[in-house]
């Protein structure tokens, strides 16, 4: 009865235990996260990391990474964020949220190998993911594999016929394909169909540039800064049209202006040095 009595008291304390560490973990996060609504990142990273403590073998502590490795990426860390992400990942492989971070970050540091396998593990289990789809389809444009890009632009535009920027991807796509009717007529379309949006009009006059059609070119890229005119791109578009075209004076209002709005200095530098 004793021995009974020992084996019961000794279960009896696991589980308070155990308990014990459940309520301390959910206790971290639940500060944790307070401390990340009130933007203090140092203070909710300490936390989560002290949540993984008290339960180290729990299948969360993979969306713990993911948050940390948010944090980390909003501070401008972007490698210890992929060792979170990673981290996380070798918890839980099939988390898609922290899946999709890791490839992201990976394109933004310019691995696009790595990033097109997690994409593709992402579509591999869930296939109609539409991110990963469209941003699969980028590196493969990228990659000159112009039918894997295509399929899956075209996949994705089943899914969400309205995804304009899949069109604008089948458009830049057709493009460097040699197929350079067809995407005229999908980037004149788009227009038609949306008159007001400026981004077209932009693409349009680079495939105008192209083809040394410089009135309509010049027309459209005056359009796409009308709509938008806080967009330095454009203007950065515009001055090397009017760079192009010989067009000096043009081309440096253009620069000064982008410059104005936060354009990077080394690059209108080098614009600027095409003046000479």
């Amino acid at each position: 009865m004793k021995k009974l009595m020992c084996v019961w008291c000794l279960c009896l304390g696991v589980t308070v235990a155990w308990g014990q560490s459940q309520a301390t973990y959910k206790e971290y996060v639940r500060r944790a996260l307070d401390a990340m609504s009130a933007d203090s990142t140092m203070e909710a990273e300490r936390l989560f990391r002290e949540a993984m403590k008290a339960e180290p073998a729990q299948r969360s502590n993979a969306m713990i990474y993911y948050q940390i490795g948010r944090m980390q990426e909003h501070r401008g860390k972007p490698d210890k964020a992929l060792e979170s992400y990673t981290m996380g990942l070798n918890v839980a492989p099939h988390v898609l949220p922290l899946r999709m971070a890791r490839a992201n970050l990976y394109l933004q540091l310019g691995n696009k190998e790595k990033a097109l396998v997690d994409y593709s593990d992402v579509l591999d289990w869930k296939t109609d993911e539409q991110e990963a789809l469209f941003m699969r389809a980028y590196i493969y444009t990228e990659q000159r594999l112009y039918k894997k890009a295509r399929a899956d632009y075209e996949a994705l535009l089943k899914l969400n016929p309205a995804h304009e920027e899949a069109r604008i991807g089948l458009v830049l796509l057709n493009e460097k394909d040699n197929r350079p009717r067809e995407a005229m007529d999908q980037i004149n379309a788009m227009i038609a169909a949306a008159p007001d949006h400026a981004i077209l009009y932009a693409i349009r006059a680079g495939l105008e540039q192209t083809r040394k059609l410089y009135e309509a070119a010049e027309e459209d890229f005056t359009k796409a800064i009308e709509l938008d005119p806080e967009n330095m791109d454009y203007l950065l578009n515009r001055a090397a049209f009017y760079i192009e075209t010989k067009r000096k004076k043009e081309a440096r209002a253009d620069l000064d202006r982008a410059l104005e709005l936060g354009a990077n200095p080394d690059e209108v530098a080098s614009m600027r040095h095409e003046l000479r």
